[in-house]
């Protein structure tokens, strides 16, 4: 019995969770230890991120100019000189035009300001809030222009340490970012087979499959979101320019950017443009509403299946589970990063999963020919006894 039990795969799998939880145990009480260990990856996220998003991005331009006979490396550097010319054209066109609408926006902020207390103050004349002092509500909010620029003004110099810390960062990000991105170009072709040596050699076929799934994850996600996101941003733009909506250009540049978070982006999106025009013109805020409706329907009809499409297979109610969670343990940046890697965690579970029931398909069909085979050889065995 006990020798049934030592072999048996419930024993083994508690051993294994066993031995795992005492390792992370044993962790929690060294941590200190590993503390140079985060800094160092925290220093390189940022720039190994970025350079990951723009060679998702570039790498099928690589591909392509090779399927013109041209080298990699050449490749490579017209994709970069075409980076980089747009980068320039993005700043001397679109750039300007969106601080321009920032500032001025900023600068309306006083008539904007004003405009909401006064329709507070309309809304407390209605006889159901009546009872209401909103008046001293709007006084407690204290909207006033000059005491919100003091409050800034204040938080920015005690934080000017941080303000530089984080002008210093974005400088070091700016500069490897390329080189980064450039050798993960050049060096793409050689991360599976050197991922491959660690393994067992029955095993590299299948890493092999899923690793080219979850890069085929990725690309997929993230080529499309950028997609996404150009369309749902310029749309957006042309939408708002013909009702008239003031700052259309900087909403369309929201919009855009929301639409990252499924979902919740496009109410995300709406909401500057809703909360600026709804004081002014109700009538034009309704009108941004249907702008996003129609650009949404759009996207989700016909922009979304055919660059995405059913690939991630994520079902609504996970993605919203999701990001709550992604939210509140990394705030903005695990929004916009939660779902790829559910995505890439969900092609290993599946893969690890598929894995495993060919191994257990394989292993009860040896099974049944090991069972087939003692069995022929008995009745062999005895027709020779018989015979003999």
């Amino acid at each position: 019995m006990f020798e049934k039990l030592r072999k048996s795969k419930l024993m083994f799998w508690s051993l294994e969770l066993l031995i795992i939880s005492a390792f992370v145990f044993v962790l929690t009480k060294i941590n200190f230890l590993f503390a140079p260990v985060g800094t160092f990856f925290s220093t390189l996220f940022a720039p190994v991120l970025i350079a990951g998003f723009l060679y998702y991005l570039l790498n099928p331009m690589v591909n392509l100019l090779m399927k013109l006979k041209l080298k990699r490396i050449y490749s490579i550097l017209i994709v970069f000189i075409l980076l980089i010319l747009a980068i320039v054209w993005l700043s001397l066109s679109f750039i300007p035009s969106l601080v321009n609408q920032i500032s001025a926006l900023a600068t309306n902020m006083p008539t904007l300001v004003k405009n909401t207390q006064a329709w507070l103050t309309d809304i407390s004349n209605l006889p159901m809030f009546k009872d209401l002092d909103i008046t001293k509500y709007i006084e407690q909010l204290n909207l006033s222009y000059g005491d919100i620029i003091q409050q800034f003004l204040s938080g920015l110099s005690s934080g000017l340490g941080s303000v530089v810390g984080t002008i210093a960062s974005t400088t070091m990000t700016i500069f490897t970012v390329p080189f980064i991105l450039f050798y993960m170009l050049k060096d793409s072709d050689k991360l599976v087979p050197n991922i491959k040596r660690f393994f067992p050699e029955g095993r590299r076929a299948q890493i092999v499959e899923l690793l080219g799934q979850m890069n085929q994850t990725l690309a997929n996600y993230i080529s499309g979101q950028a997609i996404e996101c150009v369309f749902v941003g310029t749309f957006t733009f042309l939408g708002y320019l013909i009702i008239g909506v003031d700052y259309a250009f900087l909403f369309g540049v929201i919009a855009g950017l929301t639409n990252l978070i499924p979902y919740l982006g496009p109410y995300l999106g709406l909401a500057p443009a809703f909360l600026v025009t709804v004081f002014d013109s109700p009538f034009q805020a309704l009108l941004c509403g249907v702008v996003v409706l129609v650009v949404q329907q759009l996207d989700g009809n016909i922009i979304y299946p055919n660059v995405i499409g059913k690939s991630l297979q994520i079902h609504p109610l996970t993605i919203i589970l999701v990001l709550l969670v992604a939210g509140n343990i990394s705030g903005l940046l695990g929004i916009f990063l939660g779902i790829p890697l559910y995505a890439v965690c969900k092609t290993i579970v599946a893969f690890v999963v598929k894995v495993v029931r060919e191994d257990y398909a394989h292993q009860n069909d040896q099974n049944d020919q090991d069972d087939k085979f003692k069995v022929t050889f008995d009745e062999q065995s005895e027709n020779h006894l018989k015979n003999d």
